[in-house]
């Protein structure tokens, strides 16, 4: 079998079976049997199983309504006049998955087990503005009597030439249907072998969901770690409910205010910043409360422990978020000037950054922009000179001075930069905070919590000591409570 070899140095890791042996392999799977309906991109996963071979076993239809009359009077019309959206892809899911229970006799295939692709897609247009994007699917079973499955996926093409675009969509399709069936026991195996014979370069990954009897063990939160931690995409966003969003979405043309920090765990110091840097933003003349968003940012160097992200933690501190009624968003970013020029893809809408002294110390800190050819300056530009505000955070310093962007000390070349930011109302202090808080930090916090110490729930916001003692997060164990108690 045509295989691709992949190395670590000069060790054999892994043999990836070629596109066509992976469609082979399906196609002479006696019981795998389905419909294939593609929009948009031309039937480009379909043909690598007609062209492998043995495809009548396999493919029970295969179609692609382009016409927008077509479109609609088969799937239905959107609300919103679109077709490249999740809700097409899951009509598409949901008619042809039907169709084929419905027109094929389970006494004449008993064994058989279904499955429906589909894809709603937009390559790059004429004028090479719009690079491209589109929502990828399957429904299928791993038992004939058994529920439908589904993974669903959103994409980005980075390539800029549509012919190469059909074609990278063509191979993802196989993989996926491939993965579908062989590798669904380990979803993250299966997250990572979407990639085979593609590069990062070409395709972006940045939402995907599992569900069905398959997948209920799957948290799709996890899932979304997995494509930034893979470098599959350099953000991922979940909603309160703890569901995957595409960013796209939910930051479109929306006031943006997020808030960067470890969470580990959110304590009353970062709602209390909450609370009244979001005052303070809704107060902007171009800000309407109903088209503004609030962000809690992780990035990945956060969810990091020992050189590894601790996946257990993360989930600790995603629980507690989604609890608190928050939307949450993991990222690649390091450094803020990364996360506003992410959010301007999305929107041009005003934005703001709630922190606290310490970070916006860092902020102004060279170390931090050696990479870039234009420095600091290059960084700045790309952060200050955007529609953007900072709603500074004070702390307390050792001596027990309260610091605040008045008396705040940044490295001396960096004075009459930061004084020049200022003096443009770039950076704004928060000045009706709850000075209590400033004596509460969450590295204390989480070494109470983990040691057994007393104290620590009345520096949390209310209700997340009662979910950290109740599902035992951050190390909790009412043992050591007791035993320092003795």
């Amino acid at each position: 079998m045509d295989k691709e070899i992949k190395l670590k140095g000069d060790k054999v890791i892994e043999q990836v079976p070629s596109i066509k042996d992976k469609a082979l392999r399906i196609n002479l799977n006696d019981n795998i049997y389905g419909t294939f309906a593609e929009i948009g991109a031309g039937q480009e996963t379909v043909r690598h199983f007609f062209r492998s071979g043995g495809s009548s076993g396999t493919i029970a239809k295969a179609m692609s309504a382009y016409d927008k009359d077509f479109s609609d009077a088969i799937y239905g019309i959107e609300e919103d006049g679109r077709y490249v959206t999740e809700s097409r892809l899951k009509k598409m899911l949901s008619l042809e998955s039907t169709l084929i229970e419905k027109r094929l006799s389970r006494d004449k295939h008993p064994n058989k087990m279904f499955f429906c692709y589909a894809n709603t897609v937009a390559t790059i247009d004429f004028a090479k503005q719009f690079k491209g994007h589109g929502w990828v699917g399957i429904r299928y079973q791993i038992e004939p009597d058994e529920d439908f499955n589904d993974i669903i996926i959103h994409i980005r093409f980075k390539e800029t030439d549509a012919k190469l675009q059909q074609e990278t969509l063509g191979i993802l399709g196989v993989n996926l249907i491939y993965g579908a069936y062989y590798k669904y026991e380990d979803p993250k195996k299966l997250l990572r072998y979407l990639y085979d014979h593609l590069d990062k370069d070409q395709l972006e990954i940045d939402t995907i969901n599992f569900s069905g009897p398959r997948f209920a063990h799957v948290d799709n939160r996890l899932m979304s770690l997995q494509l930034v931690k893979n470098g599959m995409t350099d953000a991922v966003m979940f909603n309160p409910e703890g569901k995957n969003i595409l960013p796209a979405t939910i930051l479109y043309k929306k006031n943006i205010l997020a808030l960067r920090g470890s969470f580990r765990p959110v304590t009353s110091v970062n709602m209390d910043m909450y609370e009244r840097s979001l005052k303070m933003f809704l107060a902007e003349s171009k800000v309407q409360k109903d088209n503004t968003l609030v962000v809690f940012e992780i990035t990945l160097s956060n969810l990091r422990s020992e050189g590894e992200i601790d996946e257990r933690d993360f989930m600790d501190r995603a629980e507690l978020l989604c609890a608190l009624g928050q939307t949450v968003m993991i990222s690649n970013f390091q450094e803020y000037y990364k996360v506003v020029e992410y959010f301007s893809n999305y929107t041009k809408a005003r934005m703001g950054l709630a922190m606290g002294v310490s970070n916006l110390v860092d902020i102004f800190d060279e170390k931090y922009y050696r990479h870039l050819s234009g420095g600091i300056l290059e960084a700045f530009g790309k952060l200050f000179y955007r529609d953007l505000k900072v709603f500074l955070y004070p702390m307390i310093d050792e001596n027990g001075n309260i610091i605040t962007s008045e008396n705040l000390k940044v490295h001396p070349r960096m004075k009459e930069l930061f004084k020049f930011f200022k003096f443009n109302g770039k950076v704004v202090d928060i000045v009706d905070y709850n000075p209590d808080n400033l004596e509460v930090f969450s590295r204390e916090v989480l070494k109470m919590i983990s040691h057994g110490k007393p104290g620590w729930e009345k520096m949390l916001p209310e209700g997340i000591a009662e979910l950290i003692k109740k599902d035992r997060l951050f190390g909790y164990d009412p043992n050591k409570v007791l035993e320092n108690m003795k």
